[in-house]
């Protein structure tokens, strides 16, 4: 069987698009004509060379599929298999509904493959750009044990909750860097249209011009003639940055170091990470990956190099028969709050409830810290904004003053 895209037309003439599997192209018209649907055009949805769905998509930098598709595809599998309805039909209608071309495209191709006997871990295997390894790991272990529709349930609460999370913090930080962009938008026009047209007034009168005004005049014309330049030192500098903390392990490594120890932001990305660590692992623990797997699993999904780790090392100490709270306690990155909880879920059994708990608390402290944050950097950019306009206006009026006084 292969995958066919087509365009079709139905019986009141409107335009249909969409997947079907056929043998062949002849045979795909004869099960859309029996849909009472008229292809207009068929094209087999695999390349040339007979490589997979996915080798196509991978190239495609124009489209992608967002957590929240997958997060919405992942609920409405697992309703659709709790229901009791089989994988293939679940798999057809959700690839009819779905709005997002390249994730339609990739259930037909996951569809095919499930149709020919391969589990649905081999088929979504394929996409690694939409399914990533936390995600496979949890959907084989659905499968080994029978669970599919509870581990898929458990996948898209994590998507749901950590997109919630991520949704929260960037509308804390959003008012902050929107008023920090106006308030430097409004003061380069200033200083770049309006205050040379004033200033202009005094040079042309030779006066003598107080300090304040000669430091204005001699910034307004930097920024006047060097705007470009401006720019270009700051893209260059973005970039660098990024190639930097990203490009390179040193980079990265120290970045990540940064991140970690940095005032005030410091605590709010450990604080992060330690939620994402708790709540990832929590929920591989509860669908049945194995501990030393999730262990390695939570290692990449944290995002950061000296989390990870400690991870890593907290990781082979439980392979040699220590317990998970030892070696987190020795890294000193995690607070002993953290640590003594896992060692109380260890010696109870509980130990994924102790991780959800954590996880739900250093979630809830890490957005009061930056509403707190927020809160405070809203007075201040103010502030900043203020004492820079003050600093323009008094420089531009004190030359005035002076010519009124001379004039008397």
């Amino acid at each position: 069987m292969s995958v066919f895209e087509y365009v079709a037309l139905d019986e009141k003439g409107r335009q249909r698009k969409g997947f079907i599997d056929a043998p062949g192209v002849a045979a795909a018209r004869q099960k859309l004509r029996e849909e009472n649907v008229y292809p207009v055009e068929i094209n087999q949805a695999e390349n040339k060379k007979g490589n997979a769905l996915s080798e196509i998509i991978k190239f495609n930098i124009w489209q992608r599929v967002s957590a929240g598709d997958v997060s919405i595809f992942t609920r409405q599998l697992s309703t659709l298999l709790g229901a009791g309805m089989p994988l293939v039909p679940s798999l057809t209608i959700l690839m009819k509904q779905t709005n997002n071309p390249l994730l339609r495209k990739s259930l037909a191709q996951i569809r095919e493959q499930v149709n020919e006997g391969k589990s649905l871990t081999e088929g979504m295997s394929n996409f690694p750009q939409i399914f990533p390894p936390f995600y496979l790991n949890m959907v084989r272990a659905g499968e080994a044990s029978g669970t599919i529709n509870l581990v898929l349930e458990r996948l898209a609460d994590f998507s749901e909750n950590q997109q919630a999370l991520m949704s929260k913090i960037r509308s804390a930080l959003a008012y902050p860097f929107i008023m920090f962009f106006i308030g430097s938008a409004v003061i380069l026009l200033l200083m770049t249209f309006v205050v040379p047209k004033i200033t202009g007034i005094f040079t042309d009168m030779h006066q003598t011009l107080p300090l304040i005004t000669i430091i204005l005049i001699a910034v307004s014309n930097f920024l006047k003639s060097f705007w470009w330049l401006i720019l270009i030192i700051f893209a260059a500098s973005i970039a660098a940055f990024r190639y930097t903390t990203n490009g390179t392990e040193k980079g990265k490594r120290l970045w990540d170091n940064v991140k970690l120890k940095a005032p005030v932001f410091g605590q709010i990305n450990r604080k992060i990470a330690i939620a994402r660590f708790s709540r990832t692992l929590a929920t591989l623990l509860q669908s049945g990956v194995p501990l030393l797997q999730s262990m390695e699993i939570v290692r990449n999904v944290v995002n950061n190099i000296i989390i990870g780790e400690a991870i890593r090392k907290a990781g082979k100490d439980v392979e040699e028969g220590k317990e998970l709270s030892s070696p987190l306690t020795q890294s000193g990155i995690f607070p002993p709050m953290v640590t003594e909880m896992i060692a109380v879920g260890e010696q109870s059994g509980t130990l994924e409830a102790m991780l959800n708990r954590i996880a739900t608390t250093y979630e809830t402290e890490a957005q009061a810290d930056i509403m707190v944050m927020t809160s405070l950097l809203e007075p201040l950019m103010i502030l900043v904004m203020g004492f820079v306009v003050g600093f323009i206006v008094v420089s531009i009026l004190l030359p005035i003053f002076e010519m009124n006084q001379l004039v008397r």
